[in-house]
């Protein structure tokens, strides 16, 4: 038991990177890291020893951050004015908004995808079994995330998903 504690806190940091990441809000994304460990504490008996912890609790957490989504309406957080920003060069800072700007106008699925594989380097089978959707989803939401972010950043039109057929 002692071991699985241990375990459970040296995923926090990881945890707090993936909150922010999703909630773009400092407070919001603290609060949804402290829910998650409450929950895993308490369920903590339910994860199978020998499994990785990781995707098991950012399951958790993804399951939190749904749950708060669908009663809040699924109103959504701006960034905070307090948010700490990395000091860079004028040129970076402006690049690291358009990537911002760009991330947050993904839909929720392929964001939450995108930044489980790039940020948290999951495997596509660990980000299949954390969100609970199947492999093929992940990879079709991920490659559609990419090519979106790929073409604002480029400042490209994003093409339309349906094409109109007469």
């Amino acid at each position: 038991m002692q071991d699985d504690s241990a375990e459970l806190v040296a995923c926090i940091p990881r945890l707090r990177r993936y909150a922010r990441a999703l909630m773009r809000d400092v407070a919001g994304a603290d609060d949804l890291v402290q829910d998650t460990m409450e929950r895993a504490w308490r369920r903590l008996a339910s994860w199978r020893r020998g499994a990785a912890m990781r995707p098991w609790l950012f399951g958790i957490m993804h399951n939190l951050h749904v749950d708060r989504l669908r009663k809040a309406g699924l109103s959504t957080v701006e960034l905070d004015e307090d948010t700490p920003q990395p000091v860079a060069a004028a040129h970076d800072t402006l690049e690291l908004r358009d990537l911002q700007t760009a991330l947050a106008s993904l839909a929720p699925g392929q964001r939450e995808v995108l930044l489980l594989v790039a940020l948290e380097e999951m495997s596509y089978e660990e980000v299949a079994a954390t969100l609970a959707i199947p492999l093929g989803t992940v990879m079709s939401r991920l490659s559609r995330g990419r090519e979106k972010l790929r073409a604002q950043m480029e400042g490209r039109p994003v093409a339309a998903p349906l094409k109109v057929v007469k």
